[in-house]
């Protein structure tokens, strides 16, 4: 069975990666992870793809115990809103070590998404410095492309496979990774009109959304969320993008739509948005946190001349 150290002291934070071949791996390392926790006392969060869960629960059989079950597929569609959840989780353990399992790629995901979950791992790192927990990361290394089990190096300090926990010498700072998946966006096909506005046109912006949104295979109420989405990352342009913006909308392949936002303004904070913001800063950040909430994906690209934000939506 794979042995995963756990954070025991104060400012001690594990961050492995488990390299599994087959569900039997799968389950051994998962839950020896999971038993380990509870024989210590210490609350858990599972949070793998929804066939995997089935999985765990069916072997670990630990009804009642301190388990928290989460789909990532689900909770974590958006790569984007992973971080939070995990934090939350942490937030509520009080003065005990946080044991988190989070498998945020699997077989199928898009590219895009596999990028931003990339970023996530590594900026992790960040969110949790200084915290007593423990993040195990499973990854499929039979059923994921070799570039994702490389960059799960990078992203990890410890990789466990074969059974052994080794430092890994590929792993990188999280500003290294996440510019490398700061790669371009791809154009939409066919010329896509660009709606500028300035300050004093929000109404406009929320007008002409609303107007195209029409046209498409959104329901009421996801129109809504694209509307309150886009209105947010408007209004951020508006007070932190240089005062003007252009927005782009297009369908993409009639599964779903993309809003995409342009400014002048600049993103200092690479957490921005993945964690939950406090009510107290005074620094913002919220309307971007509401974005990811809204969004099915969310992509952020900085250049010397703005920043790019470009929101997913699926139509079902």
């Amino acid at each position: 069975m794979m042995n995963v150290s756990a954070s025991t002291t104060p400012g001690d934070f594990v961050h492995p990666a488990l390299f599994y071949q087959g569900q039997a791996e799968y389950v051994a390392g998962v839950g020896g992870f999971v038993r380990a926790a509870l024989a210590a006392d210490e609350p858990v969060l599972v949070a793998v793809p929804g066939p995997r869960l089935d999985a765990l629960r069916e072997s670990l059989d630990v009804a009642g115990a301190e388990v928290t079950w989460a789909d990532m597929a689900q909770l974590g569609h958006n790569p984007g809103r992973i971080l939070a959840a995990l934090q939350d989780f942490a937030d509520r353990q009080a003065d005990r070590p946080a044991r988190i399992v989070g498998e945020p790629i699997w077989p199928g995901r898009s590219q895009a998404e596999v990028l931003e979950a990339t970023r996530h791992e590594a900026l992790i790192n960040t969110a949790f410095a200084g915290r007593r927990a423990t993040v195990l990361c499973p990854y499929d290394v039979l059923g994921l492309p070799a570039a994702v089990v490389s960059d799960a190096r990078r992203t990890h300090p410890t990789v466990m496979t074969d059974g052994k926990s080794l430092l890994s010498p590929e792993y990188a700072d999280a500003a290294s990774v996440s510019a490398d998946c700061d790669r371009p966006l791809p154009e939409p096909d066919g010329g896509v009109p660009r709606f500028a506005y300035a300050l004093g046109e929000l109404g406009e912006v929320r007008a002409y959304t609303e107007a195209w949104a029409r046209g498409t295979a959104l329901g009421a109420a996801r129109r809504g969320d694209l509307i309150l989405a886009v209105s947010e990352a408007a209004a951020n342009s508006l007070a932190h993008g240089g005062g003007s913006g252009s927005l782009r909308l297009w369908s993409s392949g009639g599964a779903g739509v993309v809003a995409e936002i342009r400014d002048a303004g600049r993103l200092s904070d690479p957490l921005a948005g993945r964690r939950r913001p406090s009510l107290a800063s005074v620094n913002g950040g919220r309307g971007l946190w509401m974005i990811h909430q809204l969004c099915d994906l969310v992509e952020v690209r900085a250049c010397d001349s703005g920043l790019t934000l470009r929101m997913h939506m699926a139509c079902s």
